[in-house]
């Protein structure tokens, strides 16, 4: 038991761990935007290499560089929002666009919160920051001034709302209320938990935020010891991939340090850095900050291609040519790029002492660049790219870049030294040491783990057969025959690769109440709660692509379970055995368009159900079919229910936002409990009337959603005659 809840503790870690990797390696590009916009704008940098002739106020390169300038600052200065967004994505196992979408909602609603609570107890006045309130305290993030959480605000918010979206993204509800089931339910689910949320964090985190600090202050006056133990640990989380989970909060927090830059209060470390390069006021970059980004320029500029060339002098002769090639690739790739993996992961499966090497010898990379008050940021990965940009451009004066130069060829001669000596030692299988007839190949992450364990998380999953989604599934045409799922208000929309492989009888056996074919789009109505049978399908389709194997085994199933096409449409039919043949007139003179053409959403969404919209050529509307009137708006007229005998009901609605003229050239001709006759005068309005007010006077007639309502065809596209015209038949 004890083993289990470690690996699903574990599991989740490493889940949350790459969660974090997507929004940092948008960190490089908008590092690079920044590190060139600021450099070249930096009056010091343009005085030192005397580019002032080329680059000042008023010429189009200096603004362009100032555009750079601004495009990445804006990247760094909302990094919350971007970790918000990205660990939902991460995080969700399902409808991970629903989940994006509804983190940045919580997110903003949580600051909001937090916002009010603040102007609540007077820390915020008029909105100034209140005297006594705790410098730093409070910080204004996309424009809500609110407690200072940092990247940790972002990372509550994807947290909580990926665990709603998967908690609540089938979320069934009553049938009045079946419109905002499924999906639509977790925005507004996490809108509400966002307001709890940032009460409960108005509480918490000031505490949080003191220890954070105290902690912070806790390692920065542990002093090279501090930064050593940083070091060792951060590479040695490598092979779990938890490494982003430990840096970020030295990244990212006040656990890094903070600094008054420009009058502002910045927290953690890479923050820091950025705010000092952006700043022409920054003489020297600071120390305490950069001890946390510096120290692995040392080993993957110097010492990983130092371990490279120590495999290629031990390869054997005969082999020497294709590991040089092997490796000389993945040398430059670790000194430009500062990418790793490939030879870190192959020293740490061929010989794990070896990596425990690699480790204290990064802890000690780290101690080096503090002790020698090399200050170069990062955005990533220390490669030459970054080098560059954040260590020669700002200047010698800034970052001391020059005395890296004799440190790479040290720790470029010790890797170089202790590789050599133990691969000999211990005859460890490096490329081009293989026995004969093995392949000569890195070792990737993925390989590692798997051939060891490490790292991996338990993934195995319980077959996901869905009766329902199985037999949706083989009315379309089985697996190979869908290419698109997706639905709207009340309908499965799906594109096929051959739309006359649908049996129509199967998809109506399982509770589809008509199947409308376009050629190789088909939709299935199924009614308001179709977004949970989308979801079940989309995940049941997912699941048989990545195990084929049960695709054969779940087609018997359903064979077996729905016996025969005559039987299923015989089952179908039973649904609305109630309901007799009939048809319905057009309610009004003019153009007959589908309800999707509606000139509001609402309609056009079929949210109450399907039916069609008629473009009116004069103001008489009359009942579509023989009925009982069941309602007439009071006070607007705009509006007419009808009750049909079969047992299903039908709304007419006069006009958009029509509800505004408060009955105003509308006059009603039934009252409610009337029987009307097809044909007969409900309501005449002033259609000019409607029209001078810039309203659409468009007669939208909805069969309302409900069990009793029958497949209904409907007729359109062409010019009617109220009261006469046939728009639809079931």
């Amino acid at each position: 038991m004890k083993e289990k809840r470690s690996a699903k503790v574990f599991a989740a870690a490493q889940q949350i761990g790459k969660s974090l990797f997507l929004p940092i390696a948008v960190l490089p590009f908008a590092g690079i935007l920044l590190g060139i916009g600021s450099s070249f704008t930096n009056p010091t940098v343009i005085e030192t290499y005397g580019l002032s002739g080329v680059l000042h106020q008023g010429t189009i390169l200096y603004a362009f560089l100032q555009l750079l300038n601004g495009a990445g600052s804006a990247i760094f200065g909302n990094l919350p929002l971007v970790f918000a967004l990205a660990v939902a994505l991460g995080m969700a196992k399902k409808e991970k666009g629903v989940a994006v979408l509804s983190s940045g909602l919580f997110y903003i609603v949580m600051l909001t919160t937090i916002n009010i609570l603040l102007q609540l107890d007077g820390s915020i006045v008029d909105g100034e920051i209140a005297e006594g309130v705790k410098n730093g305290a409070i910080a204004s993030m996309l424009g809500i001034q609110t407690l200072q959480m940092g990247v940790f605000g972002g990372i509550i918010a994807g947290l909580f709302t990926a665990y709603l979206c998967d908690r609540f993204y089938k979320q069934k509800l009553p049938a009045a209320l079946s419109f905002f089931a499924g999906t639509r339910f977790v925005p507004i689910v996490s809108i509400l938990f966002a307001v709890l949320t940032g009460i409960l964090m108005y509480f918490v985190w000031p505490v949080l935020q003191n220890g954070i600090f105290a902690l912070g202050g806790l390692v920065m006056n542990s002093g090279y010891a501090g930064t050593f133990i940083f070091g060792c640990i951060e590479r040695a989380l490598i092979p779990f991939g938890l490494h982003h989970i430990f840096y970020i909060p030295f990244w990212q927090t006040g656990l890094g340090g903070t600094a008054i830059i420009d009058g502002v209060q910045v927290a953690g470390a890479q923050n820091i850095f950025f705010a000092e390069l952006a700043s022409p006021n920054t003489t020297h970059f600071s120390v305490e900050a950069t001890r946390f980004l510096t120290g692995k320029y040392p080993f993957m500029m110097g010492g990983l291609p130092g371990a490279a060339l120590a495999m290629y002098t031990c390869a054997k002769p005969e082999k020497k040519k294709e590991a040089g090639s092997l490796l000389i690739s993945v040398a430059l790739t670790t000194f430009l790029t500062g990418i790793t993996e490939p030879i870190e992961f192959t020293f740490l499966f061929l010989a794990p002492a070896l990596f425990v090497i690699h480790v204290l010898l990064a802890g000690t990379a780290f101690v080096t660049c503090h002790v020698l008050n090399i200050c170069i940021g990062t955005t990533f990965s220390d490669g030459l790219i970054d080098f560059v940009l954040f260590g020669v451009l700002p200047g010698q004066a800034k970052t001391n870049w020059l005395m890296m130069l004799p440190v790479f060829v040290v720790f470029f001669i010790v890797y170089f030294l202790i590789f050599r000596f133990f691969i000999i030692k211990w005859d460890l299988k490096t490329p081009g040491r293989e026995d004969e007839g093995e392949e000569m190949k890195l070792m990737s992450k993925a390989e590692y783990q798997k051939a060891t364990g490490v790292g991996a998380a338990n993934s195995a999953s319980p077959s996901h057969f869905d009766p329902k989604s199985a037999a949706i599934l083989q009315g379309i045409g089985g697996l190979n025959n869908v290419t698109v799922i997706d639905c709207c208000a009340t309908r499965l929309r799906l594109t096929l690769n051959d739309g006359n492989a649908v049996n129509e009888p199967l998809l109506k056996a399982t509770g589809a109440k008509g199947v409308v074919k376009k050629g190789n789009a088909i939709q299935v109505i199924y009614g308001p709660q179709v977004t949970v049978i989308k979801s079940d399908f989309e995940e049941y389709v997912e699941y048989l692509r990545k195990h084929p194997e049960e695709a054969k085994e779940a087609e018997q199933t359903v064979a077996s379970k729905y016996a025969g096409a005559a039987e299923m449409a015989e089952q179908s039919a039973k649904k609305h055995s109630s309901v007799e043949k009939g048809s319905m007139v057009s309610a009004a003179a003019g153009k007959v368009l589908p309800m999707n053409q509606a000139k509001d959403e609402a309609f056009a969404s079929c949210m109450m159900g399907e039916g069609v919209v008629i473009e009116p050529s004069n103001g008489k509307v009359v009942a579509p079919v023989d009925g009982e009137v069941s309602v007439v708006m009071e006070g607007t007229n705009h509006a007419v229910g009808l009750h049909i005998a079969d047992g299903f009901d039908i709304l007419i609605h006069i006009g958009i936002d029509t509800v505004s003229l408060n009955g105003e050239g509308f006059h009603a001709h039934v009252t409610v409990g009337q029987k009307v006759k097809a044909g007969e005068l409900l309501v005449d309005f002033d259609k000019k009337l409607v029209e001078s007010k810039g309203l659409c006077p468009d007669v939208m007639v909805i069969v309302l959603d409900d069990e009793g309502t029958p497949v209904i065809e409907y007729k359109t596209g062409m010019k009617a005659e109220a009261g006469k015209t046939v728009v639809a038949e079931w």
